[in-house]
Parts: structure tokens; sequence; C-alpha cells
């Protein structure tokens, strides 16, 4: 059952240049978070087992996809999702299937697992204050986790019919907001909704957004100098929290991008090529619909000089033609954000098994999960390396110690993932291909994955560089007490260690004189080590025949001079 929003004008016959209506609308949200570590006794434990141990506590129920339940779940159309994408992909995705992890363990799984909340039922939206409400169907909420990475997805995919396109247009802008990005001078939050109704299924509100409430966003960010989620987004989130928020929890998370989150939006029209180039425009980089008073065909909502080659960089039209089982059928995309348009009238357009609405909810959401996940993941190791550098004391034995440990978990978390998650070709299918090339582009994963791999690399060849250091140093300070322990054996030795004649001693006078020469030595030793840099710095100049009798011994003298280092 769909449910179906305010059009306006629906059953007026469409004027000249008027943009045609929004016959059905789907909407799919990507949030990329960071997750915190775990603390006490539970780090151990990966965060879906920790999920999973608070049982009714918490509404996530973790989603056994097609591939691992009964067969009746399996349809045609999860078969095309996964002979869409290349083996190493394939594994990535849905793991080694049954015969892969007979050997025991979890090999045979897939690295991604997801939690799916069934609660929520529907969300009733107002764009702008005064407008009515919009209804939309949740489709589903779900978490995405990925092993070995700390990186969480809240995605939730929306469906609503007949909507006008300026509707449609508002509601892909301004629903995915993680908090107002300001507001008015009459105090009305800026680009997000004016207000946000989680429903369950009896129509009952769960939830409602805050993000009219100013002075307490202001006053969070005055405290915690981070951004404080609006309310509806953090009720469905729990039980993991914003990690600094006041509430409890011990799963925590952090945002990593924009507040705005990545979107997919589907949109069946009456006939796509009645859409202007502004409202492509305006589809493809999400700006929202234009003012009501210009209407469709007004001016860009940028500059023409940024969008002269806009065709070029965010379309794909290799369907955009009167022909084919899905004609007129044209693809955004931004990286941030990817669109599909077609006609409503085209049966294999809406086709939820064979067509392309079914390729859109799953292979191209693949992709788009793909090059998201990849960039939240290089930005959670950047993250790392901030944090890292920041809890340095160099000071402090302890603190250095712990920084060291930190760069290395980061240097062989980052070759985990490099070997694990890392791939440019995740298909051989040209429209697959040519989707993930336009995200991965204009996200610009290659250019962040070289700049983050080169700075855990300056900081690991950082580390072997002070190893080393330290290494020579010892060396060093062993051979000078090498060298000056060598005059004492020498001598010893020629004298044949009879310089006193104890052999008939009592054996408590044996004693004495053992440990008597026995703290000598070791206080030498130690005397020696402790002035070890000094010396060293008097047997070079020993060494060097440039230095002349008087300032070799000016080189000795120092070394029993304070502070001379």
């Amino acid at each position: 059952m769909q449910i179906t929003g305010t059009l306006q004008g629906a059953t007026q016959t469409l004027g000249a240049g008027a943009p045609p209506a929004v016959r059905h609308l789907r909407g799919t949200l990507l949030w990329p978070l960071r997750l915190m570590p775990v603390k006490g006794e539970q780090q151990r434990r990966s965060p879906w087992q920790l999920l999973q141990a608070l049982g009714d506590a918490s509404p996530w129920r973790e989603e056994f996809d097609e591939y691992t339940g009964s067969s009746d779940g399996f349809h045609e159309r999860h078969y095309n999702e996964f002979v869409s994408f290349l083996p190493y992909v394939q594994r990535f995705l849905y793991g080694e299937g049954r015969r892969g992890g007979e050997a025991g363990g979890t090999g045979g799984e897939s690295p991604m697992r997801v939690f799916r909340r069934r609660d929520l039922a529907a969300v009733r939206v107002v764009t702008r204050p005064g407008e009515a409400p919009i209804t939309l169907q949740v489709v589903h909420t779900d978490l995405y986790f990925f092993f070995d990475v700390d990186v969480v997805m809240l995605n939730m995919e929306i469906g609503v019919d007949d909507l006008s396109l300026a509707q449609a247009q508002e509601v892909l802008y301004r629903f995915g907001r993680a908090y107002p990005g300001g507001w008015d001078a009459q105090g009305a939050a800026l680009h997000c909704m004016a207000s946000v109704e989680w429903l369950d299924a009896g129509g009952g509100v769960l939830a409602t957004s805050d993000a009219q409430q100013r002075d307490l966003f202001l006053e969070h960010v005055a405290e915690h100098r981070a951004p404080r989620m609006a309310a509806h987004w953090a009720w469905l989130m729990q039980p993991l929290v914003s990690d600094h928020s006041q509430e409890p929890g011990g799963l925590r998370f952090r945002q990593l991008e924009y507040y705005r989150m990545p979107l997919m939006a589907y949109l069946a029209l009456d006939d796509p090529r009645k859409l202007s180039r502004t409202d492509f425009i305006r589809l493809a980089l999400v700006t929202g619909a234009s003012e009501p008073a210009v209407g469709s065909n007004g001016p860009l909502p940028f500059g023409e000089e940024q969008l002269a080659d806009f065709e070029q960089r965010y379309c794909y039209d290799r369907f955009w033609v009167d022909a084919g089982s899905a004609p007129n059928t044209r693809y955004l995309c931004s990286g941030r954000s990817l669109v599909v348009v077609g006609t409503a009238d085209s049966e294999f357009f809406c086709c939820r098994d064979r067509g392309v609405l079914a390729q859109f909810r799953h292979q191209h959401f693949l992709v788009f999960l793909i090059a998201h996940f990849q960039k939240a993941a290089l930005l959670m190791f950047s993250d790392r390396l901030v944090e890292a550098l920041r809890r340095l004391d160099v000071h402090d034995v302890a603190s250095v110690k712990r920084f060291k440990r930190a760069i290395r978990a980061s240097f062989e978390g980052f070759l985990r993932f490099t070997h694990r998650y890392w791939f440019h070709e995740i298909s051989e299918q040209a429209q697959v291909r040519a989707l993930s090339r336009l995200c991965t582009t204009h996200l610009a994963l290659d250019p962040l994955y070289e700049e983050v791999k080169e700075r855990i690399a300056d900081m690991n060849t950082y580390l072997d560089a002070d190893s080393l250091r330290r290494q020579a140093n010892t060396v060093v300070r062993l051979t000078v007490v090498t060298l000056f322990g060598l005059i004492g054996t020498v001598t010893t030795g020629f004298l044949g260690m009879n310089l006193l004649a104890e052999a008939d001693a009592p054996l408590w006078q044996k004693l004495l004189w053992f440990g008597f020469v026995g703290a000598l030595t070791t206080w030498l030793t130690l005397y020696t080590t402790i002035k070890s840099k000094r010396l060293s710095d008097f047997i070079d100049a020993l060494s060097d025949e440039r230095h002349g009798f008087k300032s070799r011994l000016a080189v000795l003298a120092r070394v029993w001079r304070p502070g001379s280092d």
C-alpha cells in the first residue's frame, strides 16, 4: 500500500511549459557515522554483538538477507543484483555462502551486517511553514555494520505517490538533514523540514523534530564544540547515541561528513521530456524547488559558468531516448546524490522485479553504498590520526607509547581495509560501471585514499625512523661502555687477577671483596652509560685529526660539565 501525498493541480490539465507530476517517488537516505571505541570489558566485542546483546531493550533486529534465509524469499531481482558485481565485490557483499564457512569461524559470512527496526511505518513532514503536510511511507530502516571498520551507516527508504514536482524537490532537499543549518530572523529553521513526525502503523506519533528550538542547538555547540542531532534522528538511532550527548550508552557515534545525508531518488513522471534544464539541475544537485512565483523555467540555482558542462559531468544519458524498454530514462549523479528520472507509463521503468525500480533498489543502491562506505572509512582513518596526535604528549612516556600503539593499529587497519574493501572496478556491466565511476569521481575517492595513505605512511615512517634512532643510540652507548670497560678488562687480565691474593682468605672475606668489586663495577658501568652520549662525543673528537690536543681536552671536560647537552 502506498501512502499518498497532496498533489497540487493533479486533476488539472497541464499547461504549456508546466512541469509534469511525480506519480511515484522513492527516496533512499544513507547516513555514514563513525563508531567510537567501546570502553570497559566489552571492548573486544563487535558493535553488532553489543546491539544483539541488548535484546528487547533495542528495536533493532539483525536482518538475514535473502541469500542466507529461506529460498522463498529469494527472487529474480536478487539474482540480477548478485550477478551484476565482480567476484571480489560479491564476496564483500554476500560472503562465501554455506560452503565457504564449513571450516568453522566466520570465514564464510559477509563482512557486512544489517539490522532493521520495524516499529516505524511512516513519516509526516511539513516542508515549509503553512504548507500542507505530506505523509511518506517508510519502506524500511536499516543499520549497516562492517567487520573491522568502525563505521555504521543508517539507511532509510521512503515512498510516496502523486506529488507535484516542486513538492518532490522540497522533500528531497529538506528531509535528510541531521540538524538545522541555521535560523531566519523569525526563528524558523533553515533548509530543513518545518516539522517531522515519525509514525507507527496505527498513525501514532513516535517522535518529532525539535529543529525550531534554536536555543537547544546553540547551547550544545557552545558547550561541546559539536553539533546536536535533531530529536527525531537521535530517537531513530537509539540505543546508539551521539558521543557528545549526555545520554548513557555503550554504542556511541560521531558525525563524519556534512550534515546533509547522501540520498538516492527515483521519480516516475508523466512526461520526463517536459522537465526543463533547470529542473534537471535542481534534481541532480538537490537544491530544492525554485520560488513558486518563478516556476519551473526560472533562473539557474548557480552561475551559468558553473553549470556549462552539467550534462557531461552529472548526466548518464544512455537511455535518454524515445526507444527501448524504458524510454526517456535519465540518471543524474553528483556523488552525494543519485537520481533516476523516467516515465510512469513505462512498465519496465516501474517494475519492481526486473525493471528500473528493481535496479534502483538493488544494484544502484549497492553502488551508492560501496562508494560512501569507502569514503566514510577513509575519513574515519583520518580522524583516528588526528586524535592520536591530539592526545600525544612527548614529555609523557605513557602518552608516547599510546601514540605508537594507535598509529600501528591505524596502519594495520588501513592495510586490512585496502585488501578487503578497496577496489576500483566493481562490475563489467556498462551501466553499473558508469554509475560507479560517476559516484567515485564526484566523491574524489582516489585523491582521498592517496592522502590518507600518505599520512598513515608518514606516521609509520616516523615511528620506524624513531625506532632506528633509538637503536642507534643504544648501540652507541653500548659501544662506549664496552670501550671503556675494555680498559679494565685488559688491565686485570694482564695482572692475572692476582692483584689481591685472597685465595686462602676466609669465605666471608672473599664474599666481602666480591661484593665490593661487583658494586664498584656496576657503578662504573652505570655511570659510563649515563655519560655515554658525552663520552661518544669525546671519542669522535679523539678520532678526528682536525682536533688538537687542547680541543680534545675541552671535549673531555664537557663530560662532567652540568647542562652541556
